[in-house]
């Protein structure tokens, strides 16, 4: 019997294995499979190269699992070891023998293995490892490496029947539970799904007398001839489509699919599957699968791939991205990004050409496309520089546009008195309907944008057509939302509109979340008495915080601001003025009497004192300027007072309010339940003056 010592530099290797080697335990499975699939692999080409003359046989890598003796074994019948391969190969740390082999034989491919730091992730969950292997080379003795977990090893000549390796794991009280059936079986399916050689675990089981029971055929996991690795010109829809439900079983049936198939600069297989994309769309990423020579990566590809790709699901396989511990390693490395750029090209030409050749198709398919097209628009460059040519526009009556065709359409209408053509749409046409009606009867089109990514996008399209501009329907009265030369004339003076402020502020919610502004607008007499608008700069920014954070954070934090512009031509403003100064007239004489003195008082002192620089006038004539400045601020907070109390008592002022509140879904609990009581109110009182 041999004794030795691994060749290692440090005592402390097995700690830093167990700890650091990979983030996940579960990739040891993966690792010695791969191992397995490697040694079948090297003795196929050997046997293709005549350099095997032996019958290949039963090529299954077997895994059996004793769970009671917490022992996991993976066996394979490839080309084995000798003595002199293991010390070469598990003795010394991190040599490649698939390295090695692809040197001398640089035509085969599949060689995916790297046995000696794959082999050492075993001992991240088994505190004991065996290996017992008979090269495929005609008179070999098998051996029996056999190592604790310590850098001391044993390796002794055994009985063994046929070539191959069986991986034998003692494993540790920390990793039981690796020690259990349906474990095992979920780590197969999901890292060997698609190996190229055919691995069994357990045998099929079949209902019988009320009760599964074994049968004699081997329960093989994995589909070695996937779809991904075949030529597109033999598959059928169908195929494709029971493929994606293979993959995700509960998801709704696929738009449509990109088949990936290069073999220059870089070797790139796979089927990418466009989803239908909600638009919470966090909750769909991450549903792409990463292989190597079909060998499972990874389903976790950001920054692999470009984000927005990331939305898509399906496979990705190529022989050139590395099976390797470090994820930071795969997003650096230069034949990763290669792929990625091609996959960006490979997906734009797809979107492209279902444009091109079937417009009515894809136009069908654009409220579940959007999404994605917009997130690959605004986070990468490249994408963006194509997605012009099969980007939509939806207004809301349901007609699609190109960006192009759009301008054409509106920019007679909507070109403001700048010369920018306003795009207007809508987030909510339900919620927003009121205003959407007052734009189409002006002549203008809406356009629908309601994605969660709606605010970026706009943001980049403004960026990149600087006489486009874009404006929600509700952020402004409709005589606004598009300036043009011509205005209408105020009917309300400044001193009336300075009288009416207070009326209406005191029939508004009072809350720390949101903020009201009052401010009046000559509107045509016909339009509604009141409108609340949220300005575009300010709600676009806390849309754009939602999404990403980021600079846009700070705006995220800001409460809400709307704008509630009352009518200043509407009749029933006009009468709320003439039932305000009647019913506010008496308090509000000696206060405007007051106000009037105090004022004069003000413009006294002030002509007195323009002669003067500041720091020239005495402490007295401050002291004089400081107490009216006091005490007109004291006579406008009374007349206030007064103006919200009439306010607060007139009913009609509080339904205009409500109505307005109302059409933004703002009017909730209490406050509906008053609007309620409060119109009961109002055909009453009109019912009275029809009599």
């Amino acid at each position: 019997m041999q004794k030795g010592k691994i060749g290692v530099t440090t005592e402390n290797i097995f700690p830093i294995i167990k700890k650091f080697l990979y983030s996940d335990h579960e990739i040891f499975l993966r690792e010695l499979i791969s191992n397995a699939v490697d040694a079948t692999t090297k003795l196929k080409a050997l046997s293709s190269m005549g350099e095997f003359g032996g019958e290949l046989g039963d090529l299954t890598i077997r895994v059996e699992l004793d769970e009671k003796g917490k022992k996991l074994t993976v066996s394979d019948r490839g080309v084995g070891m000798t003595e002199e391969e293991v010390n070469k190969y598990i003795n010394q740390i991190a040599f490649s023998g698939a390295e090695e082999f692809m040197k001398k034989y640089e035509n085969q491919s599949g060689i995916i293995g790297h046995f000696g730091l794959g082999f050492y992730s075993a001992f991240m969950v088994a505190s004991k490892v065996e290996v017992i292997t008979k090269s495929y080379r005609e008179g070999s003795q098998a051996v029996k490496w056999a190592c604790d977990g310590t850098p001391d090893f044993t390796l002794e000549p055994t009985d063994k029947a046929e070539r191959g390796t069986d991986i034998v794991l003692y494993l540790a009280e920390d990793s039981a539970e690796f020690g259990e059936k349906t474990r095992i079986e979920a780590l197969l399916k999901k890292y060997c799904s698609f190996l190229p050689v055919p691995i069994a675990f357990g045998k099929e089981q079949k209902w019988e007398d009320g009760k599964y029971v074994a049968t004699d055929k081997d329960n093989i996991i994995n589909d070695t001839h996937p779809l991904w690795m075949r030529k597109p010109t033999e598959i059928t829809e169908d195929q494709y489509a029971e493929f994606y439900r293979k993959l995700y079983p509960m998801a709704d049936e696929p738009l449509f699919h990109i088949h990936l198939n290069v073999d220059y600069p870089f070797n790139l297989t796979g089927i990418l599957y466009f989803p239908k994309i909600k638009n919470n769309f966090e909750i769909q990423k991450n549903k792409i699968q990463l292989y190597s020579n079909q060998v499972y990566v990874t389903d976790s590809v950001e920054g692999i791939v470009p984000d927005f790709l990331t939305l898509l699901h399906g496979v990705i396989d190529s022989p050139d991205i590395p099976l390797n511990v470090s994820r930071s390693y795969l997003q650096s490395d230069s034949n990763v990004k290669k792929i990625s750029g091609y996959i960006t090209k490979k997906v734009a030409d797809r979107l492209a050409d279902l444009f091109k050749n079937g417009r009515p198709d894809y136009e069908n398919k654009w409220d579940d496309l959007k999404l994605f097209i917009q997130y690959g628009i605004v986070s990468e460059e490249k994408f963006g520089e194509r997605a012009g040519e099969f980007t939509l526009l939806k207004n809301t009556e349901g007609k699609y546009f190109t960006l192009d065709e759009y301008t054409e359409v509106v920019k007679g209408s909507q070109t403001d008195k700048n010369g920018k053509i306003v795009h207007l749409y809508s987030n909510d046409p339900v919620a927003q309907h009121s205003f959407i009606e007052a734009a189409h009867a002006k002549g203008y089109d809406v356009l629908v944008m309601d994605s969660p990514l709606e605010a970026h996008f706009i943001a980049f399209l403004e960026n990149k057509h600087s006489d486009w501009r874009f404006t929600r329907v509700d952020a402004d009265t409709v005589e606004k939302l598009i300036e043009k030369d011509e205005q209408l004339a105020m009917a309300l003076t400044t001193a009336q509109q300075q009288l009416l402020t207070p009326v209406f502020e005191s029939q508004l919610p009072t809350d720390a979340k949101s903020h009201f502004h009052v401010q009046f607008e000559a509107m045509d007499p016909a339009a509604a008495p009141i409108i609340i608008t949220q300005g575009e700069f300010m709600r676009r920014m806390k849309d754009m915080s939602k999404v990403g954070g980021g600079m846009y954070s700070f705006y995220g934090e800001m409460p809400d601001s709307y704008n509630v512009v009352v009518n200043g031509n509407h009749p029933l403003v006009i009468e709320v003025l003439g039932e305000t100064q009647n019913a506010a007239g008496e308090e509000l004489a000696p206060l405007d009497k007051n106000l009037e003195a105090a004022e004069n008082e003000k413009s006294a002192l002030a002509e007195l004192l323009k002669d003067k620089k500041e720091e020239d006038i005495s402490q007295e004539e401050k002291d004089k300027r400081a107490a009216i400045e006091a005490k007109i601020g004291e006579i406008e907070g009374k007349r206030k007072d007064v103006l919200r109390k009439a306010g607060s008592e007139n009913v009609v002022v509080g339904q205009l309010v409500d109505l307005a509140l109302l059409a933004n879904g703002m009017l909730k609990g209490e406050a509906l339940t008053r609007f309620i009581k409060r119109s009961v109110e109002v055909v009453g009182k009109s019912a009275e003056r029809q009599k």
